[in-house]
């Protein structure tokens, strides 16, 4: 069971069905206007949270894992789309109850209607246990350590200068945006290598033998050669051709080497978001002081 003394841990937490799925992150606690107790969490869900649906939180416990919530994952994908910056309106309430298959507390003192109607809790700094009821509750609430005698004549509790258990000043807050960066891959490079035949033309001088007829007359030097013998017979000589020829041999040598580098690259890129902040206003105010207004 949940209550308000538990909101710091709900806020923030981890969310889970009844089967122990992960549905998505704790973001706003709604309260019940008459009972003062949490009856809706807002959870962010998607891949980047930007999606909030709420969930019933009356029957929901708390484990060491985060909050166990009594309904399933697929229920709260279908839910229906309910803006979660703001009050709740009656009409919204019973739509989800419809489809949650939940009750209401019924009838209860409300300053625009007697409907069940829920208000949101907020966490911020100096406002005790970080709970806002929207509307005022005539009846007994002990919510985040406040009773029925803090009420203020605007129906809220927390800093407000008209409230008896405030001061005299009252806290602007704001939201400021921090913008990170987060390692994500972005593509993948390969590298290969595969074989190409290509053809190599280059000339190489090649020579060969080739025969000819020398003929020499006699004379005195080789008429002894020519006589010895028979004066008529037959003869034959032969003569052995050589000649070259290409010889093509192919080796593998190494001719370079190749890897995959990387190197970071820094560009600019422009972030837009949406920031609130709280201003303050003056009613009935006729003097000006040398302070700073806004």
């Amino acid at each position: 069971m949940i209550g308000t003394d538990t909101l710091d841990r709900v806020i923030g937490a981890d969310v889970y069905d009844a089967d122990g799925t992960k549905i998505g992150t704790a973001s706003e606690v709604f309260l019940d206007d008459q009972s003062g107790n949490p009856e809706w969490v807002t959870v962010k869900t998607g891949l980047f949270g930007t999606k909030e649906t709420f969930v019933p939180i009356r029957e929901a416990d708390m484990t060491g894992d985060g909050l166990r919530v009594p309904v399933t994952k697929a229920q709260v994908k279908d839910a229906p789309k309910i803006d979660t910056d703001g009050h709740l309106s009656p009409d919204e309430e019973q739509e989800l109850y419809r489809y949650y298959g939940v009750g209401g507390t019924g009838q209860h003192s409300d300053v625009q209607s007697t409907t069940t109607d829920t208000s949101r809790t907020t966490t911020n700094t100096g406002m005790g246990a970080g709970v806002t009821d929207e509307v005022g509750d005539t009846t007994a609430n002990t919510t985040a350590g406040y009773t029925d005698t803090d009420v203020n004549r605007h129906g809220t509790k927390g800093h407000d200068t008209s409230g008896p258990t405030t001061d005299d000043a009252m806290t602007l807050s704001e939201e400021r945006v921090n913008v990170g960066t987060q390692q994500v891959e972005a593509g993948r490079a390969r590298l290969r290598k595969y074989v190409v035949t290509e053809n190599v033309s280059q000339t190489v001088p090649v020579s060969h033998e080739e025969v000819r007829v020398q003929r020499e007359p006699i004379t005195d030097a080789n008429v002894g050669n020519a006589m010895d013998g028979p004066a008529i017979s037959e003869e034959e000589h032969e003569v052995t051709l050589h000649a070259e020829r290409p010889v093509v041999e192919k080796e593998a040598v190494p001719v370079e080497r190749v890897r995959l580098d990387t190197e970071t690259v820094t560009e600019q890129v422009q972030v837009n978001e949406q920031v609130r902040k709280e201003q303050v206003d003056t009613d009935g105010i006729t003097g000006t002081t040398g302070d700073d207004r806004r």
